[in-house]
């Protein structure tokens, strides 16, 4: 079973994570940085941190403000808060005497996972599973609401079966993100996985993150895999993928 903890969000509310525990001898430690509305639970990071930890790579992965069993209010994030708790949950692993060494990010957390890695303590190398090369792809989501928003400073969206509130200061946020000036300055192993059959990011997105990123880099085709990984044993491939290629960046 997972060690259920709570840090505290850059801007206030504590935010809820599992860390699930390698099984055999600890190879290293990461933390899985969820998509744009998912949450630690969700396919994706659930079975890939699972999957990590049974090949001795403890991970821990979190809910962002508002998502999931954390506090506070969703529409208070943006891309720059979702980067920052991802330093937190850095600074979290390395009080805990398990500092990260891995950050794997997918989706919209794939990008945040790059942008964080300069600043989270401890990481050595990150991995992006179906990331966007810029974080303003996620405005196509709410595109029918984004006027409104624009206009009378907030308003209600609903996606994913709930009712979140999109605020003007989040959406002004995304846009100027400069997620390529990250991927040049990363200074950190690189491993690029996207699907070919993605219909929710773009295979291209993954091709341009890889001509940013300067070596030592890696590009995997996930032959076959949904931009979610629900289909039936694409996760734990993802997983084996990146334990395989961290292995000589984290391991001792």
């Amino acid at each position: 079973m997972p060690e259920e903890v709570r840090f505290a969000s850059v801007v206030g509310p504590d935010l809820a994570a599992s860390i699930d525990l390698p099984e055999g001898p600890v190879r290293g430690w990461g933390i899985f940085v969820h998509g744009f509305t998912l949450g630690r639970n969700s396919p994706a990071a659930s079975r890939v941190s699972k999957q990590l930890a049974r090949e001795g790579i403890g991970m821990l992965r979190y809910d962002n403000l508002g998502i999931g069993d954390s506090d506070g209010d969703w529409g208070d994030g943006s891309f720059t808060v979702k980067v920052q708790d991802t330093i937190r949950a850095a600074e979290f692993m390395a009080q805990r005497g398990t500092p990260a060494d891995l950050l794997v990010g997918h989706s919209w957390g794939g990008a945040a996972a790059i942008a964080a890695a300069a600043q989270a303590p401890g990481v050595r190398a990150v991995a992006t599973i179906g990331a966007p090369s810029d974080p303003s792809h996620v405005e196509r989501m709410y595109d029918a609401v984004v006027d409104r928003v624009l206009s009378e400073g907030q308003h209600e969206w609903f996606v994913g079966g709930r009712t979140l509130v999109l605020k003007r200061a989040f959406v002004h946020d995304v846009r100027q993100a400069r997620l390529r000036e990250c991927i040049r300055d990363l200074h950190r192993p690189l491993l690029v996985m996207h699907s070919p059959t993605d219909d929710t990011v773009d295979i291209a997105d993954a091709g341009a993150i890889f001509r940013e990123a300067q070596h030592p880099r890696s590009f995997i085709s996930l032959e076959g895999a949904d931009h979610l990984l629900t289909a039936r044993g694409q996760a734990q491939r993802a997983a084996h993928i990146i334990s395989a290629w961290a292995r000589q960046y984290i391991d001792g």
